[in-house]
């Protein structure tokens, strides 16, 4: 099986390339913008490409045909689309319907990437046949992508998460457990709100799902999650308990006490049955996801040293 990643230097991305090129039965074509900045580059292709652009597309995917195309490609800092909408439009709405007319010409089957943000999070955990109600800009234009690939595409998956953590060996971006853990490790008082729910997902566990997809050839909407729901304050507190870290430097905060430009909703999680039947698809507990971290921390230092 042929199988193309798009944003493939991000942390889904490069779990995915892990994932995918130990596979002797995949031939994997990575994509991203500017370099490869995977550490080892052997056992699959790299082409440079930018998604926002309709004739690269068009080129790469008619170039290597692939059976998938996994789109992880986006942009998902929520306070910056809501003040850049013109780039978020492009991204995570335009591309995505360059990527999916390309697919359409060799059947092509596409598994997008979404997030639990198209829900006004009133209430959760989640299933996939929840009515999206978006808060912020960032949630309405993945639903706008959702639906482009819902309307134009032959061959389609959405794939939902929340909350992804994990750690590559170039991390361009923190995510909400390193965060917290490099936080209380320098001694620094942190604000977490205790009114915002999640199933935060390892991004192992995400990839995985991912691939389950394009093996089986799952068609449809899969909420890929982690199974275990919190509050974000919880989460910080098990992070803290973990690495055996100070949790008198936890404040408790509230959404509205917190100013950020875009509104996150309060409650949302996911519901698993459908990914578990129909995929199989098992998620780490977050203590076992941290417990991987962990090792992946050591062997980078040890590495680096």
């Amino acid at each position: 099986m042929k199988v193309l990643i798009t944003g493939s230097n991000g942390l889904l991305g490069q779990k995915l390339v892990d994932l995918l090129k130990a596979r002797s039965n995949i031939n994997l074509i990575a994509t991203a913008r500017g370099i490869d900045r995977y550490p080892d580059q052997t056992g699959y292709l790299y082409e440079s490409l930018d998604i926002t652009n309709a004739e690269e597309v068009k080129l790469i995917v008619a170039k290597h045909k692939p059976d998938a195309v996994i789109n992880t490609a986006a942009m998902t800092n929520v306070d910056a689309c809501e003040t850049e909408r013109e780039a978020c439009d492009l991204l995570n709405i335009q591309a995505v319907k360059y990527l999916v007319e390309a697919c359409n010409l060799f059947n092509t089957h596409i598994i997008h990437l979404s997030t639990d943000f198209i829900f006004d999070g009133t209430h959760g955990p989640l299933t996939e046949s929840e009515i999206p109600k978006p808060l912020s800009y960032y949630g309405e234009s993945k639903l706008k992508g959702e639906k482009t690939v819902m309307e134009y595409s032959n061959n389609w998956s959405i794939v939902r998460t929340i909350l992804v953590y994990g750690i590559v060996s170039d991390m361009s971006r923190s995510n909400i457990v390193l965060w917290a853990k490099n936080s209380l490790e320098s001694g620094k008082q942190i604000n977490v709100v205790a009114d915002q729910f999640r199933t935060p997902t390892l991004a192992e566990d995400l990839a995985l799902g991912c691939l389950l997809i394009a093996e089986k050839k799952a068609n449809g909407i899969y909420n890929i999650s982690g199974n275990d729901f919190m509050s974000v304050f919880d989460l910080v507190y098990r992070v803290a308990d973990f690495w055996k870290l100070d949790k008198s430097l936890l404040n408790l905060a509230s959404s509205d006490g917190i100013k950020q430009p875009a509104k996150r909703p309060p409650i949302t999680g996911f519901r698993l049955d459908k990914a578990m039947h129909d995929l199989g698809y098992i998620p780490h507990s977050f203590e076992e996801g941290l417990a991987l971290l962990d090792q992946q921390l050591t062997k980078l230092i040890t590495h680096n040293s």
